[in-house]
């Protein structure tokens, strides 16, 4: 099939939707270090930020490939209103429970969403979202054992957890704000779409709750949290790109 510039376009803003989740979670995730519950925590948050950043150059490399600028100026180089993150990925890390809640809900995503692309008909995509597979199945497995050790674990860790589970179930559907161009993606075999990621997504954490012992939300009456697609963030988000990105705007074109 041959692309239009809508599966083009469409296909950039599902680009920039991943890699923009990536990196911006890899950095607030990278704010654990020195800072975890236990050494091996601090060690494990600090890894999977680094995978998630790398994982966003891939991506990014693909946008370039595209037409778009070089990895490090489209990273470095946007405000927060050009960024298409959901707005759950750039929250401060708070505490423990919230940071480990975000990490269950977005990993289950990344997961799915490189489960489904792995036999997209964009091939760069494709190559990725194999490679990166077995990776993001590490975050998940880590995830899990620690949703299930807080959920058999005393009575007011295990409230605290089910406090975030709870408040936070709005933000993690926000993820799944809707592209413009849906069909084009789906109809071209690029990518199925995010009902399609929603819905199996949802499946797979809420048999995950019950079985670590926790109460589901209620998806059906849940308000997802929307607006990051579409460039419309917290006031969280400009200041971590501001410290994000201090050193490279100092001079972005001197060379490391």
């Amino acid at each position: 099939m041959e692309f239009t510039e809508k599966h083009v376009l469409g296909l950039k803003d599902l680009l920039y939707r991943m890699s923009d989740d990536l990196l911006i979670l890899g950095h607030r995730n990278s704010e654990w270090t020195g800072l975890g519950p236990i050494l091996e925590e601090d060690i494990a948050f600090s890894s999977m930020a680094q995978d998630k950043i790398g994982q966003s150059l891939a991506l990014y490399q693909i946008l370039q490939e595209l037409g778009e600028n070089e990895p490090d100026v489209v990273a470095f180089m946007r405000n927060a209103e050009a960024f298409h993150s959901c707005k759950m990925v750039e929250l401060p890390i708070g505490e423990y429970d919230f940071s480990l809640v975000r990490h269950f809900y977005f990993d289950h995503q990344s997961a799915i969403r490189m489960d489904m692309l792995k036999d997209t008909v964009v091939e760069p995509l494709q190559m990725v979202a194999r490679k990166f597979r077995g990776e993001i199945k590490y975050h998940t497995m880590h995830a899990d054992t620690w949703m299930k050790i807080l959920g058999a674990g005393s009575a007011k860790g295990k409230e605290r957890m089910q406090k975030a589970i709870l408040e936070n179930a709005g933000l993690a559907l926000g993820m799944f704000e809707l592209s413009d161009y849906e069909v084009e993606l789906s109809e071209s075999g690029i990518f199925a779409g995010e009902q399609a990621l929603k819905s199996t997504w949802i499946e797979t954490v809420s048999q995950k709750l019950e079985s670590f012992g926790f109460n589901v939300p209620d998806w059906d009456t849940v308000t997802p949290v929307y607006g990051g697609r579409k460039g419309e963030h917290t006031a969280d988000l400009q200041p971590l790109l501001d410290e994000m990105t201090e050193v490279f705007r100092i001079d972005p074109a001197a060379e490391w």
